[in-house]
């Protein structure tokens, strides 16, 4: 307590804004219920007043050069930072993304509703348009063999066939670090809305050719490439509408979404032996043309940030033409978050994880051909998986919201686990009502997995750098991803039958699962190693500059318009 009454001003050096209202529960709250006392309060006024400046410098409500204080309050804050040292720097990062203090700035509060809805409509219909294609091709991969036609029969024609949909597949994740940047550059917006277009033009190319190798480019390539633009700013944008119910958010994004995956199995089945498969691309193209109307929605909504623009000017001039491209660079490929130990590993057990995971949704329906002689209802696993999948993400997106902080990992490490056990048990299945009731449990560990992804990135490197985590994230899930179900094609096309690639693609989500259960301890003991720490040096504020000094999907041009 005497910190609190010595001055104002140290007050509001020593406590975080994140935390500000815990010193007394008596005090007065301003009117952002972003502090309390009279430090909080000063500092919040320095605060106000840094983000009343336009950032441009073109003009405002103010003088576009900072005061001496703010200056001297920049100067002295670079200073503490730099005499920290990386290694507790790193420290600090995991402390602060644990309590989330690279927020949007003191007293954001997201409208938790509203307008956020019609967003959720139209990240639910680009998660829907884009994995329910996705998640269907197994049916493609039937009909893209068929449209072949007969001939001599090709002896690598399960590997080949395999990749188109592998590729795409792949492509999405593959560019999630790429997509990051533009995210946060030019907003989740036209990010979006461009996506959808490349997407629409792959789809739509793709049913003017009947060679594999043209289409590696216009589906694989272009449709993965696109859908990745496309899917990316859906996942962030939430963040902007969403806090306290962000995992709900994600869920209802997730569950209808799975109304795509349920029914375009069928759907794909009629019109593919109606019309044939150059015309059901040409059918599937309008699903992402309706998206790039619907990414219109996508309009950010966090405040700009506060830093002074003339302090980023002056660092830039004083810095020669080399130290100049190093920070640019710096700013584009952020790669602050594996700074933190807990992001390292997450992202690396996942990326085991899901060597295996897409090898059901390519093969499983031509395992059953082979094995139970069924043609005519297979496609009745994959909505088994769509159903069990959009019930999984509903269940675990409100159960998420309730498990504190990054115990809910512990929900992907069981999902992994199951998902992992399922896939071996599919060659032990005697009748073809054995596999649905694998698949039915394979859509549940689906659905847990994918809900759960956006809030823990959330819980281990807070809001400001959650877009360029969830981005590093699926670039890293890229190759794993693409390999899996060509290599089983390939294991097929030599043992000539799925046992083997399906028992071995059982063994990465387990081994992933194993990884991922070790995150939450290392958390917690980085946690008590901080606040023994606390008590000697506390910062006020944590290097939030982040993603190239602009909000998660949030550009200067978007934010002021």
């Amino acid at each position: 307590m005497e910190e609190d009454t010595a001055g104002g001003g140290e007050a509001g050096r020593r406590q975080p804004p994140a935390a500000a209202g815990g010193g007394g529960a008596g005090e007065p709250r301003d009117d952002r219920g972003s502090g309390a006392g009279g430090g909080e309060g000063m500092w919040d006024q320095l605060l106000d007043g840094l983000r009343s400046r336009d950032p441009t410098g073109s003009g405002g409500g103010g003088s576009p050069c900072p005061s001496p204080a703010e200056m001297a309050l920049h100067k002295q804050e670079q200073a503490v930072s730099e005499a920290k040292g990386p290694k507790a720097a790193e420290e600090d990062g995991e402390a602060a993304g644990a309590r989330g203090l690279q927020g949007a700035g003191p007293g954001f509060q997201p409208p938790e509703g509203g307008f956020g809805w019609i967003v959720v409509f139209a990240a639910t219909w680009c998660n829907g348009s884009i994995f329910g294609i996705q998640n269907s091709f197994g049916i493609l991969y039937v009909m893209l063999q068929g449209d072949l036609g007969g001939g001599e029969k090709d002896p690598t024609l399960e590997f080949k066939t395999a990749l188109v949909g592998a590729l795409a597949m792949g492509m999405i994740f593959f560019c999630s670090p790429i997509v990051s940047i533009f995210t946060d550059r030019i907003g989740c917006r036209t990010t979006a809305a461009s996506g959808a277009a490349i997407a629409f033009i792959g789809l739509l190319s793709s049913s003017f050719t009947k060679s594999l190798e043209v289409r590696y480019f216009t589906y694989g390539i272009l449709f993965g490439c696109g859908s990745s633009f496309a899917f990316q700013p859906s996942l962030v944008i939430l963040g902007h509408y969403f806090k306290r119910r962000l995992g709900l958010a994600n869920g209802i994004v997730a569950g209808g979404s799975c109304l795509f995956s349920m029914s375009l199995p069928f759907f794909l089945k009629t019109i593919g032996s109606t019309i044939g498969l150059a015309h059901t691309f040409q059918v599937l193209s309008a699903f992402m043309f309706i998206q790039i109307l619907l990414s219109l929605t996508f309009r950010p909504i966090l405040p700009p940030s506060c830093d002074s623009y003339h302090d980023r000017q002056d660092k830039l001039a004083s810095r020669n033409m080399k130290q100049q491209c190093g920070s640019q660079m710096r700013k584009y490929f952020n790669m602050r978050v594996f700074r933190r130990q807990t992001y390292r590993i997450w992202a690396f057990g996942i990326a085991t994880a899901v060597l295996g995971y897409f090898v059901p949704y390519v093969h499983l329906i031509k395992y059953v051909e082979e094995e139970f002689k069924e043609n005519k209802k297979e496609w009745i696993l994959l909505v088994c998986l769509g159903a069990t999948s959009g019930l999984g993400r509903l269940v675990s997106g409100r159960i998420g919201d309730c498990i504190p902080g990054l115990k809910k990992i512990f929900l992907q490490v069981a999902s992994f686990m199951l998902l992992g056990l399922m896939c071996m048990m599919i060659p032990q299945c005697q009748a073809f009502e054995g596999v649905i009731v694998v698949c039915l449990f394979l859509g549940l560990c689906d659905g847990f997995f994918i809900t759960i992804m956006a809030p823990i990135a959330f819980e281990l490197v807070g809001p400001m750098q959650a877009s360029q985590a969830i981005g590093y994230l699926l670039g890293l899930m890229a190759i794993p991803m693409t390999a899996g179900p060509p290599i089983a094609g390939y294991l097929h096309d030599y043992f000539g039958n799925y046992y083997l690639a399906f028992y071995l693609a059982g063994v990465p989500p387990i081994i992933g699962g194993l990884v991922l259960s070790v995150v939450p301890l290392i958390h917690q003991r980085m946690l008590k190693k901080q606040q023994i720490d606390s008590g000697k040096d506390k910062m006020l504020v944590s290097e939030t500059v982040m993603n190239g000094e602009l909000l998660p999907g949030c550009p200067a041009t978007e934010a002021h318009g």
